[in-house]
C-alpha cells in the first residue's frame, strides 16, 4: 500500500464524503480507490485495462482461419 498526502478542493472533499457514505466505506482512501476503479473501467483505453489483456490473450490463442479457408466456409 502506498501512502500519499494530497491536497483536494472543498468540492472534491464533499464528493468523496458522498461516495464514502453511499457505499458504506470506512474512509476516504476507499472512496478514492472506488472512484479510480470506476474511472479505469469507463474511460481508460481498452489496451490499458487488465480484462482487455486477458481477452486479447484468448483471441491470440484461439484458432484462426486464413482468408481462403474463410471464403470456402462462406460459399
Amino acid at each position: 500500500m502506498v501512502q500519499a498526502m494530497i491536497n483536494i478542493n472543498e468540492r472534491t472533499n464533499r464528493v468523496l464524503n458522498v461516495v464514502k457514505a453511499k457505499f458504506g466505506l470506512k474512509d476516504k482512501s476507499e472512496a478514492i480507490n472506488l472512484v479510480v476503479d470506476e474511472y479505469e473501467g469507463t474511460f481508460l483505453e481498452p489496451e490499458l485495462r487488465p480484462d482487455y489483456k486477458k481477452k486479447l490473450q484468448n483471441i491470440v490463442k484461439s484458432k484462426h482461419l486464413s482468408r481462403e479457408e474463410f471464403e470456402k466456409m462462406v460459399r
